[in-house]
């Protein structure tokens, strides 16, 4: 029956004479979705993909969604999960904001020959905020390249990875906890197996890739056994690598407290509620405060269930999914962020001894250029070359990569591309960059663009006249740089920092 109704939708999708189809149709499993169409490209939006985790459902593993009867109108987003005000933040969409967030949204081309490529976009935010639903995602452009988009929205904050003992109480033996809004990904991946064909994609070709937060439920992903099986090749776009998870019940390895005692100190202050009923009869919006804190603790979870271990250990034991790997970092990450502030990022350098960081201070020219620099290369890059290493190792294709672009309108005082500038030029949508963009930084985005849909489609970003990109096994240590004067193979930059946190993190850890 199924298979009938692809069959249908796929003919419903082709307009008489090749004239755009103003109201295109899909059929997926929970019923016939109307959706839009222009530029080439058919959209289905706010797409339930999961029952709404409110009431009862209020952290529990997320049910497929319910179908519907007759036509569904898939021309809009839909709101964005309980989070913070953006504050101008460009990855996060339209209001209205609710706890019924759980949906997605597709692109694909409207002319089409064969499956296509399916990529899977698992927005950033530190897992607080953000949305699949940004007109930075907007898939329209990537989907002229021949593949098919889905942007996801997936629970955040403290709805999204929470555990609390009244909970633990409540739970059926096994019942997987904490880790929510991993679920809620892993579900739409299901959703997305299931439904790929209604929009010609090929569910046996389908790409994640992710951005900061979303860039380490990525490499959580490639750890999990629940997601084994459902995408066939990773992009990690600044996901972090040696982040710890918290244990629900068990303190972490640095001494902080589990996820059951988080939570337990969050009900106390929030009028001692002492059951899985009074939680979660707690006003949704009364999560956010105070905020929970992403690198310290609150949010990043080992439940041993879907993540059993640290991304870096399971990529140490080759443990993570065999499937093809582009993995990178921004040149000045957390360029406004110095070791000395009072962070869970500010204290990544307190062990270093004497000697330690006699070495690091006159590997990056003194204090200043320590300040502006460690931190992006303790978070981010050198985390990216240790599971480029790993995963090259256990003979897996890696694509290792450095972002350099920066426009000329950018108004901050940076030494490079800052933190999540990469995303608008993955997309090719610098109109909705924060600031002006000129034709130069348009070919850096078609560039950028064409070695991600590439790799979609072929597990390697290489083809056409663009450079080669060096695959990390055959070549260890070189990575493809994209600058403003374009992309350039080359050895990884300022690799004696590296070395020195790598030995660090040997030592410490």
């Amino acid at each position: 029956m199924i298979v009938t109704s692809l069959v249908a939708a796929a003919v419903l999708m082709i307009s008489p004479a090749g004239l755009p189809d103003p109201r295109p149709q899909a059929t997926v499993t929970q019923g016939v979705l109307v959706g839009r169409e222009a530029e080439g490209v058919r959209s289905f939006k706010g797409v339930p993909y999961a029952r709404p985790p409110v009431g009862a459902l209020r952290w529990r593993t997320p049910h497929p969604a319910e179908p519907w009867s007759g036509e569904r109108d898939a021309g809009q987003v839909g709101p964005i999960c309980i989070q913070p005000p953006a504050n101008g933040d460009n990855g996060v969409g339209p209001l209205p904001m609710s706890e019924n967030c759980l949906t997605l949204n597709v692109w694909a081309p409207a002319n089409r020959e064969g499956p296509l490529p399916v990529m899977v976009w698992i927005h950033g935010g530190g897992l607080n905020n953000g949305s699949g639903t940004a007109a930075l995602y907007d898939g329209t452009n990537l989907a002229k390249r021949g593949v098919v988009v889905v942007t996801v929205n997936y629970r955040l904050g403290r709805l999204g990875f929470f555990d609390h003992p009244a909970l633990a109480a409540a739970r059926s033996p096994g019942e997987p906890a904490a880790n929510y809004g991993l679920m809620d990904v892993i579900l739409a991946l299901r959703w997305v197996r299931e439904n790929a064909a209604a929009f010609g994609g090929d569910a046996e070709n389908v790409t994640i890739f992710g951005e900061s937060a979303g860039g380490a439920l990525v490499t959580r992903l490639m750890i999990s056994p629940e997601a084994r099986g459902l995408f066939h090749r990773a992009a990690v776009q600044s996901g972090l690598g040696r982040d710890e998870g918290t244990p629900l019940v068990e303190p972490r390895r640095d001494g902080g407290p589990s996820m059951q005692a988080r939570g337990a100190a969050f009900g106390v202050a929030h009028g001692a509620a002492t059951t899985a009923e009074a939680l979660r009869a707690i006003p949704a919006e009364a999560f956010l405060r105070p905020a929970p804190s992403f690198y310290g603790g609150d949010l990043l979870v080992r439940d041993d269930a879907l993540v059993r271990e640290d991304v870096a250990v399971a990529f140490a034991a080759g443990r993570e999914a065999p499937v093809p790997l582009i993995i990178g970092t921004n040149s000045a990450e957390f360029w406004w962020m110095k070791p000395s502030d009072l962070s869970p990022y500010g204290a990544l350098d307190d062990a270093m001894t004497d000697a330690e960081r006699t070495a690091f201070l006159a590997a990056y020219g003194g204090q200043d250029g320590y300040d502006a620099h460690v931190l992006s290369d303790l978070v981010f890059n050198e985390p990216a070359r240790h599971l480029a290493r790993l995963h090259a190792r256990n003979g897996h294709p890696t694509y290792l990569y450095r972002f350099d672009v920066v426009s000329a309108a950018m108004p901050e005082p940076h030494e490079g591309a800052t933190h999540a500038s990469e995303r608008q030029y993955v997309f090719d949508n610098l109109s909705a960059s924060p600031w002006p963009t000129a034709g130069m930084e348009q070919r850096q985005a078609d560039a950028m663009a064409g070695y991600w849909t590439t790799f979609a489609a072929m597990g390697d970003p290489n083809g056409g006249m663009r450079q080669a990109w060096p695959e990390f096994g055959a070549e260890p240590d070189r990575l493809l740089e994209f600058t403003n004067d374009g992309p350039a193979a080359k050895p990884i930059p300022f690799a004696d920092r590296l070395d020195l946190i790598e030995a660090y993190y040997e030592r410490v850890r």
